[in-house]
This record gives structure tokens, C-alpha cells and sequence, in this order.
């Protein structure tokens, strides 16, 4: 239903009782000292109360509403974070990234941050191996991390983070495990090279409120394969991206959003027994390769 058949559907007493409404609550917000925060509530309270104006939105309904958001709430803790999820899968998440990650010439862009990230990860040395036991198949990575003029970003710290075969991060096991997560600084060239876990599909928690509302919608909660990356330099804007498989399942079709072409990478699948760039003796084992060069955008842009 769109806001003009709302206006023929409705009478101009209606109409004016539910816009002086919606002016008031705006007025409430006139002592609001913060001017950011002012101009957020004000549009916010905008949008909100046009939508309810746009749906003929029921008490019911709205009660149904809030009743979910509750159970959001119930189920999030210092583990899992549905809002995050009902944010991504929204679209809200991805759309907030846009924004606020503008085109700076070819830096790499920018995509979700998701909700598996952990502070304090394990440093691994040039060459280590950020997998600590997880189970998949092994996979080179490497690349270079330069800013926009091409110059390489040396110390530039590299956190990278996925799930492992199964389909699951570290923090979703109740061991305390860490596992398929570290972080390595860049050489004085701007180059690092790690070994780490193939990536491959999984599907975002959706035994919870998030989960049912995919299921009721015809939605799939899977999310194509990835590695999570955030890049951090002194001058250079924080980067906060993944890297997908070209060809992997769900490409066209992530739950969260997150795909764009320009991150859309190739994985080399490997043969066993085919040398490993340093030499690693992975014996009848298969492995893949990928290479992901970084271009960082200054601070200020």
C-alpha cells in the first residue's frame, strides 16, 4: 500500500489527526541537545510513523511486533546476537556499510561485519597457520595490503576469522576453542601469506526469531563461502571485508547481503601432492590457493 492510496483510503480529519500526531512526537525532541542525535530521533520517528500510516498497521499486529523484538531480546547474550542478525538480514547492516564506507578510487570495499568476530585473536607469524585444529581442507592465502597510490602498507594488521568445514565458528562450540581466527601484521613490503581453511557455505543461526521469520518469508538462511577480513593502519580508514568463492553455492543469493562482485575471488583448487608454497608436506591431502590484495583507503575519506 503505498502513502497515496493511504491519502485517497482516509479522510482529511483522519489524515490531519495522524499527521498532528506524528508532529507532536517530533516536537518532543526539540530540547535535544545533541544536533546528531536530534536529527536521527526526528527522522526516525519520521519513517516510523509513515510506515505505520503506509500499512494501516493493527494493534495486533504491532503487539505480534513487539512480541518478536522480545524474543530477539530473549534470545541474544554474550555468545550470540540475534539483532545483529535481524539487522542483516534486513539488509540494514550491509546498507549502513555502504554508506558509511563512500567509493575512495579502487580501494576494496567494504561488507558486513557479522556477529562472530572476537576481540584479542592469536597472532600468527608470516606463514603460520590460523586453522589451530579446525576441520577442512588447507588453503594458501596471500597478498598485499597497499593504499590507492599503490604504496605498500607495511605493519598494516590483518584479522581473519571463518568458519570451519562443518559450517561453524569457533564461538558457536561450547569448548572455548579458538580456531579458524588469528591475526599477522603485514611485512615491510606489504605482504602476508598464511595458511587457513578453505571456505565453505554455512547457514546463519536460524533456530531463533530471525530463523522463523526467514522461514515464514521462503527465505534461506545460508550464506555463501567466505573469509572474514578486517584491516586496520595507522592514516588509512579500518576495512572491514570477506572474500567469496567464484562459483560457490549462494552467490546470487546471501542472506545478509554481503556479495559484491569485486570480492567475488578465485580459490585454486590444488591436487595432492602438488608443492605448497613453503614447502608444507600436506601428504595425499588436496589444498587450495587464493590471492587477495588490499588497497586501503586514507582515514579522512
Amino acid at each position: 500500500m503505498s502513502s497515496e492510496n493511504t491519502a485517497t483510503s482516509t479522510s482529511d480529519e483522519q489524515q490531519r489527526r495522524e499527521r498532528a500526531l506524528t508532529d507532536r512526537v517530533i516536537a518532543s525532541w526539540a530540547g535535544t541537545s545533541d544536533e546528531r542525535l536530534k536529527e536521527i530521533l526526528t527522522s526516525l520517528t519520521e519513517h516510523l510513523h509513515a510506515f505505520v500510516r503506509d500499512v494501516r498497521l493493527t494493534e495486533d499486529e504491532w503487539a505480534k511486533g513487539i512480541e518478536f523484538l522480545r524474543a530477539v531480546g530473549d534470545i541474544t547474550d554474550d555468545r550470540r546476537q540475534e539483532f545483529i542478525l535481524l539487522s542483516d538480514v534486513f539488509g540494514v547492516s550491509m546498507q549502513t556499510v555502504t554508506v558509511s564506507n563512500e567509493a575512495v578510487g579502487n580501494a576494496t570495499e567494504a561488507t558486513v561485519f557479522g556477529p562472530f568476530f572476537v576481540d584479542d585473536s592469536p597472532e600468527i607469524p608470516q606463514g603460520g597457520d590460523l586453522s589451530n585444529g579446525a576441520p577442512g581442507q588447507p588453503c594458501w592465502i596471500e597478498g598485499t595490503v597497499t593504499d590507492t597510490d599503490g604504496n605498500p602498507v607495511p605493519g598494516a594488521r590483518i584479522e581473519i576469522w571463518e568458519a570451519d568445514d562443518d559450517g561453524f565458528y569457533d564461538v558457536q562450540y561450547d569448548d572455548d576453542r579458538t580456531a579458524a581466527r588469528g591475526h599477522l601484521f603485514a611485512d615491510d613490503e606489504g605482504r602476508f601469506r598464511l595458511w587457513g581453511l578453505t571456505p565453505t557455505p554455512y547457514a546463519i543461526p536460524h533456530d531463533g526469531p530471525v530463523g522463523a521469520l526467514l522461514e515464514k518469508t521462503g527465505r534461506s538462511p545460508m550464506r555463501p563461502a567466505h573469509l572474514h577480513f578486517m584491516v586496520t593502519a595507522a592514516g588509512k580508514r579500518t576495512l572491514i571485508t570477506h572474500i567469496f568463492v567464484r562459483g560457490g553455492d549462494h552467490i546470487d543469493s546471501d542472506a545478509v547481503f554481503g556479495v559484491k562482485d569485486s570480492l567475488i575471488t578465485d580459490f585454486v583448487e590444488q591436487k595432492p601432492g602438488t608443492p605448497t608454497p613453503d614447502g608444507r608436506d600436506l601428504g595425499d591431502r588436496s589444498w587450495s590457493r587464493v590471492r587477495f590484495d588490499i588497497v586501503l583507503a586514507p582515514d579522512n575519506a
